[in-house]
């Protein structure tokens, strides 16, 4: 019988577990994970006012009470938990499904001000992510730039505008939603490099933020003429025509003066950050140009931005695992098919499935196909895979290891202690906001 760990439980962790048991009908799943709460990403990165997408967390929960597979919060790989060579021995095969845990850099002057932040930073702050750090990210703040004009950058400029009311109603942990109430800014920069016809972000997102409430959304239409494509949008393919039409609807429309204001801006390259006592006060750009090749290059126009908060969304990579082979450039782990490589030959009972396999691109659905192919590639090895006996459950061994795996029942009693905390509050489920309140929830299962 075939036994299997999945590291990692966001979307592409459990995709490749429903890969294995539909395409398996006797294997076993281990589903690990460094956190004691599943989901991954749809818990901690998708913005809590979108509840449809986070909705998506009852098919993964599914997948996780499947009669195969046993998920087990809690449990670290690699560096400072179970080594990679350990899990290897416990289990037939081990496939990583890790992501892109951190944020690509601006690599200018100023990044690490006070004051300028990633905008991962930022979402698990209001995402409740037990490693989130300091909750001072609109201190003093009355004009804040965003970087980046992704679906990222479009979730936190929407949360920075988003009124309490608003918020209230989600699973946001309370000292954010006390946070975003109590906040002074007023005056939002989205800000991107390129043209508004390369913009990442998807038409849905992008209309959301001409409904907010109390908010006007500015758009200058010289920079709108800037971009060559959007002379003729009908050129465009549809996902980019209907953004620049949404675009220009906005350029037509005078702004009302409404309490807070959301500027987007395109052909803009942020050079520095510039302080004033010490944390950051405003941003210097370069005005760019189309080259012609689908970039921009720089004119050698500047003009600078005020603004005691920056969120810096350019984009994810993924960080080296601890006994796993690692491309720098690229942030991924090499493989072929799904099948790790070491030192250029395939090392079969080793695999990766979604972004730590194909770098942060594609969309949650995305991570079905991908996972797919990985399984794929596992099945086929598995005949000499299962050749090697194992020591037993690997549950003794984890513990054995110094992990505290958090079964499903733990996860049910934080489910419950979340939704004790929303009641207390006079609202839904509230997130837990810690490891501390995380690990009692677990541990107190007759709740």
């Amino acid at each position: 019988m075939l036994r299997v760990a999945v590291v990692g439980s966001g979307p592409s962790g459990v995709y490749t577990a429903q890969s294995l048991v539909q395409m398996d009908q006797e294997v076993l799943v281990d589903v690990l994970d460094r956190l004691p709460c599943p989901y991954g990403l749809v818990r901690y990165g998708v913005a809590p006012d979108h509840e449809k997408i986070k909705s998506l967390q009852q098919n993964l929960r599914t997948v996780l009470e499947h009669a195969r597979v046993r998920f087990l919060g809690g449990v670290r790989a690699g560096a400072g938990g179970v080594p990679v060579e350990r899990l290897r021995e416990l289990y037939h095969a081990v496939v990583y499904c890790v992501g892109a845990a951190t944020d690509r850099r601006l690599g200018i002057p100023g990044e690490d001000l006070p004051g300028s932040w990633s905008a991962t930073e930022f979402v698990s702050w209001y995402s409740a992510h037990p490693d989130a750090g300091a909750d001072g990210f609109l201190t003093g703040a009355r004009s804040a730039v965003v970087v980046g004009v992704g679906n990222v950058a479009v979730d936190v400029t929407r949360i920075l505008a988003r009124g309490a009311a608003e918020l209230s109603p989600t699973d946001m942990p309370q000292a954010a939603l006390t946070a975003l109430a109590a906040s002074e800014v007023t005056e939002i920069h989205m800000v991107g490099r390129r043209g508004p016809s390369q913009a990442r972000f998807t038409t849905k997102e992008l209309r959301e933020l001409g409904s907010l409430a109390d908010t006007d959304v500015v758009v200058d239409e010289a920079e709108l003429a800037l971009d060559p494509a959007c002379a003729d949008a009908s050129a465009l393919p549809a996902a980019q025509r209907r953004n620049v039409e949404v675009l220009r609807g906005w350029a037509a429309v005078p702004p009302k003066g409404l309490r807070r204001r959301i500027r987007l801006r395109f052909f803009l390259r942020p050079v520095e950050l510039l302080a004033e006592a010490g944390r950051v006060a405003a941003v210097r750009f370069e005005r760019t140009a189309p080259d012609g090749r689908g970039g921009v290059t720089g004119t050698g126009r500047y003009e600078e931005v005020a603004a005691q908060l920056v969120l810096r969304s350019v984009g994810y990579r993924g960080v080296p695992l601890e006994g796993l082979p690692f491309d720098v450039e690229r942030g991924t782990v090499p493989h072929v098919a799904g099948r790790v490589v070491r030192e250029g030959t395939v090392s079969r009972g080793e695999y990766v499935a979604g972004w730590i396999k194909r770098g942060p691109t594609g969309v949650i659905g995305t991570n079905r196909p991908c996972a797919k192919e990985t399984v794929t590639s596992l099945l086929a090895d598995a005949p000499a895979l299962v050749a090697r006996e194992l020591p037993g459950d690997p549950l003794a061994a984890l513990r054995a290891e110094g992990a505290e795996p958090v079964e499903w029942p733990g996860w049910l009693a934080i489910e419950r202690a979340e939704a004790e905390l929303g009641a207390s509050l006079g609202r839904g489920v509230v997130k837990l906001p810690d490891w501390a309140a995380l690990k009692a929830a677990a541990t107190n299962l007759n709740h």
